[in-house]
């Protein structure tokens, strides 16, 4: 691990150790929430023996998921309290998941070719190369495989959300791996049994929408599904978390399947 990946690791540790919500096992799975919670638009089909990799995705929530579904499942994750968690679900639902403590920078530990499916959680701004996280998904993922993305909304990252009694100010520049300063560094956490907590974040960089989305059809991705979430309420109170989503939905939700045969065809067209 680099001094990044020794950093994140420590601070996801320390979040974990408080109880964000992403680390919260799912413990009351059955297979029709588990679909809707991984797959809420159907995009994945049958899943039964389908090799699925969460990556990024450590805190027994999506492993479970995709385990009562009858997928093989593999957590790769940079957190070692995280990977517990994962551990934890299983042996709450009897499901064999295999657990792997890496960087998702660098996938060598996993074989090519190899997964069905590339569950990646709410991680890419924690993660400064956008490029060559892309290089190691393609690596594994099976030609025709899907590819799910969560990320930081790239319009609405440098936006801040306290109101100014006419709108909310952006704050920050537009700019590609730049490191992001998200107010004094802290998450405010309620834990699972109602208590705040202010705990040390993780170091996080903007992606932009143009790296975001040619990175993936320059390798060869099709989207099948774009949107952005939560959507908020704009009848809510102004400053609330439910008005500022309703202005500045915060999250960007891709799913796209791997077809490089498509983006060869393409290419030899265009030199003919």
């Amino acid at each position: 691990m680099d001094d990044l990946a020794r950093h994140n690791r420590q601070r996801w540790n320390g979040l974990a150790a408080a109880g964000v919500q992403y680390s919260r096992p799912w413990l009351d799975l059955n297979e029709t929430n588990a679909r809707e919670r991984v797959d809420p638009n159907g995009l994945l089909g049958e899943l039964r023996g389908k090799r699925v990799l969460c990556l990024a995705a450590g805190g027994g929530q999506q492993s479970a998921a995709f385990g009562l579904l009858g997928a093989d499942v593999t957590v790769f994750d940079l957190s070692d309290e995280m990977l517990a968690r994962d551990e934890a679900a299983a042996r709450h639902y009897g499901l064999a998941v295999r657990t792997i403590q890496g960087d998702a920078r660098d996938l060598s530990l996993l074989a090519g070719n190899d997964f069905d499916v590339v569950w990646q959680a709410h991680s890419l701004s924690f993660i400064p190369e956008i490029d060559r996280l892309y290089d190691s998904v393609v690596r594994v993922l099976r030609p025709g495989g899907v590819y799910h993305l969560s990320s930081c909304n790239p319009l609405a990252y440098g936006a801040d959300e306290r109101w100014t009694g006419t709108g909310y100010m952006l704050r920050e520049g537009y700019v590609e791996g730049a490191e992001a300063v998200c107010g004094d560094g802290c998450w405010d956490i309620v834990d699972g049994q109602g208590r705040a907590k202010r705990v040390a974040g993780p170091r996080e960089f903007r992606h932009t929408l143009t790296a975001t989305m040619n990175g993936l059809i320059g390798r060869g991705f099709v989207f099948l599904d774009v949107h952005e979430e939560p959507l908020g309420r704009p009848e809510a109170e102004p400053g609330s978390w439910d008005h500022f989503c309703s202005i500045a939905p915060p999250w960007l939700v891709i799913w796209a399947v791997l077809r490089v045969d498509l983006l060869k065809t393409l290419r030899q067209g265009s030199k003919s």
